[in-house]
């Protein structure tokens, strides 16, 4: 299998196998089990990032500092980026991101949707340029990184699913506009894989920036909403869901290396 064929069906199948699963918890009567979902994604993020991710790159790289910068630079990036997210939705005596009752979504004749649908297609676009240059490094990363990007886009899918919902959205017309946002992880894909095959001292340096977004995603976005279940049991649970989380990726990169 050619590379570029490997980003496309990963970009494709990605993006419709995480719709897909996220359409059925959000439609049906299992959403609850979302937070378990987000526990797992949390272990997959972090063990792709340093487990696959991570060693390529300085792998690769011919200067661990600049590399090493890169990651820190991305962190800050995302930092920034999100806060300009909030900014988009807040006001600076209320936040309607957060502090809005849930009811209200039902009254924006679609604008919340919509702008879910332009940031999510851009996510998603970045996603494929991450695919790209992990399957470029080597295809084993690009496989595990695929799998990765799976995992956290089920429970953010979740979400996005509710909103549209909320925003007045059918259930079809939800699934579909999901469903052509996914579109742009295979565009974004196919563009970075023709851009960096000229530019190949630059995919260390991509690899950077895709292990420092899923360590933000995971460390920024997610473990905080965990601390919202302080309780022993919910603990546990997280905690061993992250730990399986993390042991999909090195078991998913043993099996592979096995194959090759």
């Amino acid at each position: 299998m050619s590379t570029l064929t490997g980003i496309i069906l990963a970009s494709l199948f990605g993006g419709v196998l995480s719709i897909s699963v996220a359409a059925a918890f959000a439609m049906s009567a299992r959403a609850e089990w979302v937070p378990m979902l987000v526990s797992y994604a949390i272990g997959a993020l972090l063990g792709a990032a340093f487990l696959e991710i991570l060693p390529h790159a300085f792998e690769l790289t011919k200067s661990i500092e600049h590399t090493a910068a890169t990651i820190l630079f991305g962190i800050l990036l995302f930092f920034v980026l999100e806060k300009l997210v909030l900014w988009r939705h807040c006001h600076v005596a209320h936040c309607e991101a957060h502090d809005a009752p849930a009811h209200d979504h039902d009254n924006d004749h679609g604008r919340s949707g919509l702008m879910i649908m332009v940031g999510d297609t851009f996510h998603n676009f970045v996603d494929g340029i991450i695919i790209a240059a992990a399957f470029l490094a080597d295809f084993q990363l690009g496989v595990v990184t695929a799998l990765a990007i799976i995992a956290h886009e089920i429970p953010q899918e979740v979400g996005d699913f509710l909103i549209l919902l909320h925003s007045g959205y059918t259930k079809k017309q939800a699934f579909l506009l999901n469903l052509l946002s996914s579109i742009a992880t295979v565009v974004g894909g196919v563009i970075a894989y023709f851009a960096l095959q000229s530019l190949g001292d630059w995919i260390p340096f991509c690899l950077g920036i895709a292990a420092a977004s899923m360590i933000y995603v995971a460390v920024a976005d997610l473990i905080p909403g965990l601390h919202k279940r302080p309780e022993l049991q919910a603990t546990l649970q997280q905690a061993l869901l992250i730990g399986l989380g993390i042991g999909s990726i090195w078991l998913t990169k043993a099996l592979l290396g096995d194959l090759a």
